[in-house]
């Protein structure tokens, strides 16, 4: 949406400059108000237009992590969709709501203030208008059908001044003025949306003048220059007396008409736009579709380098969030590997036995069926480096002490407690998501640098709903105690996998992940309090904060053997 939000402002911008610099002081009035009318709302559209034709794929530079560091933290957290007892707003959608509450606000005054001196006024009314007479005022202006004009203004010579009006009745000029109006409701916090009103207004009260004046130019030049009248501040009435109109207007008067051929420049809108739908069209792609089937020839597979075994479980992992049909194919002389996708919820263990969603089969001589393609671990980690003087997470000697996690015994097991209940506190699945039934894992990276700030995020996930929420969470990490290794603060990055998960009936169906792999079903806690099976699938979903899942070591270290089968752990909301 912000993003939206900045294109759209990003074109207004550009078409004022275009009216600014090139149509403003030209005489094609009417021209100009269907200028100002259609680009504004074409900047409205254009965001959403993608043209097939102007189509390219933008490549994005992929992340700088080692791909063994994605799968060194691999406990799960498992966020679900919950229903809302109430509004449950950000602070970013609560200021622009109240923004345009506010706005509305404003609104309905100045709607008040004319229904008041419509009510206080005195009406006569005539075929083409209804003349609205105030008491002791020299005020002028239409509003619809309506001409508000003061008893003081009656006394002079006016009819230039219901001839003026008329023309604003006549051509609808309030509605253009009501549009805009609404728009500054909606898009209070856009500077541009008023500037449009004001050159709007403005050419209203051109337009009004030239029609006037080819049959009264001598006594509206009177009119005009006349002592500065009354006029009431309502941004969406065509006042005839307003002092900074003044001057602009006589000017406008004496100008002699624009030739024709300066028309012309009205063309320059179709380069723009073409430009505009040109970048709106463009898409950042990580992926070419050519690289859905990528293949890598080795000497041995059974003996593949640190880096190429990085090299091919990044490929790996990019490929398993891929929504369309992929294949990736290692071999060697004797051995060939194919990896494909997966039926939902099925996969294979990656380094460290996390999971990733995709086939694998093997066409070998020499290789056993249970042949382990990664034998990355956390050993192998410590002889790699991520950047200068990184270390990750599963091998610093002191990890980063997450705030409340000081006096921990063991601020390992703080750290990914204080992240769990951070992600639940903070989790919001977006609405767009849910609308349309995305779910999946997101799998994030980030750096807590040596001065205890995040930096560096990284993102991985099925869709960019899914990954921007993720990044917001990560965001609003406080400031940390940072890692130390030799006694030295160093940069530490950190992996989390984040499984967002649609609202369902049966609370054991969201952690049934966890048990394909394994005949024995894993161990249940609930708020730090043991339970079985058949407690854990009697909880109703909807009292679920957050559901935290340990493997492999991550379970082994925190619950002994008890937890090599894995461990689920629930956090009931307060």
């Amino acid at each position: 949406m912000i993003q939206y939000i900045l294109e759209c402002i990003a074109f207004q911008l550009l078409f004022l400059v275009i009216y600014d610099f090139f149509l403003k002081k030209e005489t094609f009035f009417q021209w100009n108000r269907v200028y100002l009318i259609g680009t504004f709302v074409l900047s409205l559209v254009l965001p959403w237009v993608k043209i097939e034709a102007f189509k390219q794929q933008v490549p994005q530079r992929f992340v700088q992590y080692p791909e063994y560091l994605w799968g060194l933290q691999n406990a799960d957290i498992v966020v679900q969709v919950e229903e809302s007892t109430g509004f449950n707003l950000t602070w970013q959608e609560g200021i622009l709501y109240g923004g345009m509450l506010v706005a509305l606000l404003i609104f309905g005054l100045k709607i008040r203030q004319l229904y008041l001196l419509r009510k206080s006024g005195k009406k006569v009314t005539y075929p083409l208008f209804t003349q609205i007479v105030i008491t002791n005022s020299n005020i002028a202006f239409s509003f619809f059908k309506s001409i508000f004009i003061g008893d003081k203004v009656l006394r002079m010579k006016h009819d230039t001044i219901i001839a003026h009006e008329l023309v604003h009745i006549k051509q609808r000029h309030t509605y253009d003025l009501l549009f805009f109006e609404f728009m500054r409701i909606v898009g209070w916090f856009n500077p541009l949306v008023y500037v449009y009103q004001n050159r709007i207004s403005e050419l209203h009260e051109f337009i009004a003048d030239a029609q006037v004046s080819k049959e009264h130019k001598t006594d509206h030049y009177e009119q005009l220059l006349a002592q500065v009248f009354q006029t009431e501040h309502i941004s969406f009435i065509n006042q005839f007396f307003t002092q900074s109109l003044i001057k602009k207007r006589i000017i406008m008067l004496q100008k002699s008409k624009s030739k024709k051929v300066w028309q012309l420049k009205y063309l320059l809108l179709v380069p723009m736009v073409l430009g505009m739908l040109l970048y709106t069209s463009c898409e950042i792609n990580s992926k070419n579709k050519d690289n859905l089937h990528p293949q890598f020839e080795v000497a041995n597979i059974d003996n593949l380098s640190l880096d190429k075994s990085n090299q091919f479980y990044g490929q790996l992992v990019e490929l398993s969030v891929q929504p369309k049909d992929w294949s990736m194919i290692v071999k060697d002389e004797q051995s060939k590997i194919t990896f494909s996708k997966a039926p939902k919820g099925s996969g294979i263990s990656g380094p460290d036995g996390v999971f990733i969603n995709a086939k694998m089969h093997i066409e070998s001589k020499v290789l056993e069926d249970d042949f382990d393609f990664f034998k990355l671990n956390s050993d192998r980690a410590k002889q790699i480096q991520v950047q200068d003087d990184a270390v990750p997470f599963a091998v610093v000697d002191e990890v980063p002490v997450f705030p409340g996690c000081e006096d921990a015994d063991d601020k390992r097991a703080c750290f990914n407690d204080k992240m769990q209940q951070h992600i639940g506190k903070h989790f919001n699945y977006p609405q767009a998501a849910q609308n349309a039934n995305i779910e999946g894992r997101v799998n994030s990276m980030f750096l807590i640098t040596k001065e205890g700030t995040i930096e560096n995020i990284k993102l991985r996930g099925p869709d960019k709903l899914l990954e921007d929420e993720v990044e917001r969470i990560i965001k609003r990490l406080p400031k940390m105690t940072p890692g130390k290794n030799d006694g030295v603060a160093v940069n530490v990055p950190f992996s989390i996998p984040v499984q967002f998960k649609l609202q369902d009936d049966d609370i054991s169906n969201m952690v049934s992940e966890i048990s394909k792999e394994s005949e024995v079903d894993p161990l249940y806690y609930v708020n730090d309090r043991k339970i079985t099976k058949l407690e854990m699938e009697a909880i109703a979903p909807n009292t679920i904060e957050s559901i935290f899942i340990l493997k492999d070591q991550k379970a082994i270290e925190k619950y002994g053997r008890e937890g090599e089968n894995g461990v689920v752990e629930i956090k009931i909301k307060k």
